[in-house]
């Protein structure tokens, strides 16, 4: 159990928190959720000790452990793979340090015989003699294969030293383990088996994530950080999100009457208070008028942008025919002899572990890079319009927003500014350098990009990344709504059981290619993965 003691932390007139007073209970787990610069990771990190608050205090029991996956991939570079992970338990891994160098002595005297049977009795109730089997089994359930174990860090992919950094944090059943975006890089069996594992797990988690069908399967408990204060509610994200609503909706009815109320008695106020036989009344509808209070309601850090692809035309009968492309990247190939057909109203997600392959079509398919072998063709009658994983060339040259924007339109700075308005730039925000940008307001901008050219086909390569979950909703209902064809590539669950109708996906076995929902196809896989 983990709790906060009014708990306060501003950055000059900035308030994230305000007298925050919350219990983290074992068996329970938080998703922990808010807006863009809410505060998130940054109440991760006063729980964790990384950082002090202003006011007020966290408490966890005197033998309670604390787990935080680390956000430092290069930290443990030095250290192999299943070494990183038993250090998630620092007085164990000590331990081992200790036992193996007393182990390692030429003469073993006989302190050297007491110390170790301390260390040998304090190992055992770690549990220390099970620690290597238990990391690996970690490593496994997240996808890392037994060859890399005894690897160092270094020589992994970053993909790679992600998972092994959540194994690490999952080692050794801390009794509260703080998880900040814990599906980033992983795969949908990595994220299964992380779901069954925090399902069944007894203590304490508090988990950030943008990922809202990963919320929905894990989370008893919502923390929303909004208006300064964290509020809890019981349910996993669907629910906070009608209940959050409801509340809200309660909140501004009850305003309303009151105001309705207190426009009658003005009303009966101004009529009869010069009335010398309705004076009484309206001296008492007075002092009822004085009673009514009309709730402020607070400004929400939560913003939603304006996200709409409204195409100029409809597709034509022939959309984009692929015959026997292939590309080699590196000397290994990366598409061979890939074949595709699109057709009309297809919304197709690309799913799978193997992103180069996805990325590199996308890159061919909009011209970035060119097939080695085989042919492509959009109809006649498409305009395309693409969103890059990597959009640095994008933003290069120093620019306003406002400039930025109307390189891709001609109506001129009034309706830059409109249009960035709808994307959460108001007022001087419109006029940010571009080469200021975060991650999330770079994506926002490139989405404003496509909506302005009115294509009838939007190629996106993993446009939620860097998104808050506000801005993904936004961006799910837009494409949800987009009546034409649509090619894209996301980890997001929910985002991709909402938009598609057709399944491919990418194997070294060749590609699997199914017209159906997502949901549909992994139910598809299991059961032949189970036979």
């Amino acid at each position: 159990m983990i709790t906060t003691s009014n708990l306060t932390l501003a950055y000059g007139k900035r308030v994230l928190f305000k007298e925050v007073s919350i219990k983290f209970s074992p068996q329970n787990c938080y998703g922990l959720i808010g807006a863009n610069g809410a505060g998130k990771s940054t109440f991760l990190k006063i729980l964790a000790g990384e950082i002090d608050p202003d006011q007020g205090g966290v408490s966890v029991g005197p033998t309670e452990r604390i787990a935080v996956l680390k956000q430092d991939h290069f930290a443990f570079d030095e250290e192999t793979v299943i070494a990183t992970v038993i250090m998630g338990y620092p007085d164990l891994f000590q331990v081992m340090i200790e036992r193996d160098a007393i182990y390692a002595k030429p003469d073993f005297t006989e302190e050297d015989g007491i110390l170790s049977a301390d260390l040998e009795t304090r190992f055992a109730d770690m549990n220390g003699y099970e620690a290597e089997s238990e990391a690996a089994v970690l490593l496994h359930g997240l996808g890392i294969d037994e060859s890399l174990c005894q690897k160092k860090m270094k020589a992994l992919e970053a993909t790679d030293k992600v998972r092994v950094l959540l194994a690490q944090a999952l080692f050794g059943n801390p009794d509260v383990l703080l998880l900040d975006e814990p599906t980033n890089h992983l795969d949908h069996k990595s994220i299964v088996w992380l779901q069954e594992f925090l399902f069944r797990f007894q203590n304490t988690v508090i988990v950030v994530s943008h990922d809202r069908h990963f919320l929905n399967q894990v989370c008893t408990h919502i923390a929303d950080i909004d208006f300064g204060q964290i509020r809890v509610f019981v349910g996993n994200y669907d629910f906070w999100c009608q209940a959050s609503k409801l509340v809200m909706r309660q909140r501004q009815n009850e305003n309303k009457k009151a105001l309705d109320r207190a426009g009658e008695l003005k009303s009966f106020i101004q009529r009869f208070s010069s009335n010398a036989s309705k004076s009484k009344q309206a001296t008492s509808r007075k002092k009822l008028l004085e009673k009514i209070t009309i709730e402020e309601l607070p400004v929400s850090s939560r913003r939603y942008p304006y996200i709409s692809f409204k195409p100029e035309r409809p597709c034509g009968n022939i959309i984009l025919e692929i015959e026997n492309m292939t590309k080699t990247i590196d000397g290994v190939d990366v598409l061979k002899d890939f074949n595709l057909v699109v057709n009309k109203g297809d919304k197709i997600a690309f799913v799978g572990s193997d992103t180069l392959a996805q990325t590199t079509l996308f890159q061919i398919l909009n011209g970035t890079i060119e097939p080695d072998s085989g042919t492509f063709r959009w109809g006649a009658t498409i305009t395309l319009s693409d969103f890059p994983r990597e959009n640095d060339l994008f933003f290069k040259q120093e620019m306003t927003l406002v400039d930025w924007l109307g390189q891709y339109h001609t109506e001129g700075e009034s309706f830059s500014r409109s249009f960035l308005g709808r994307m959460l730039f108001s007022g001087e925000e419109s006029m940010k350098s571009t080469t200021v940008l975060s991650g999330g307001e770079r994506v926002r901008c490139m989405l404003a990009r496509m909506m302005l050219t009115c294509a009838n086909a939007l190629v996106l390569d993993q446009p939620t990344n860097h998104l808050d979950l506000e801005s993904i909703t936004a961006l799910n209902d837009g494409l949800t709504a987009f009546p034409e064809v649509l090619l894209f590539s996301s980890h997001d669950h929910e985002f991709i059981s909402t938009i598609a109708n057709r399944i491919i996906e990418i194997t070294p076995k060749g590609v699997i290619d199914q017209t159906m929902g997502f949901d549909d196809y992994l139910e598809l896989m299991d059961s032949k993965e189970t036979v």
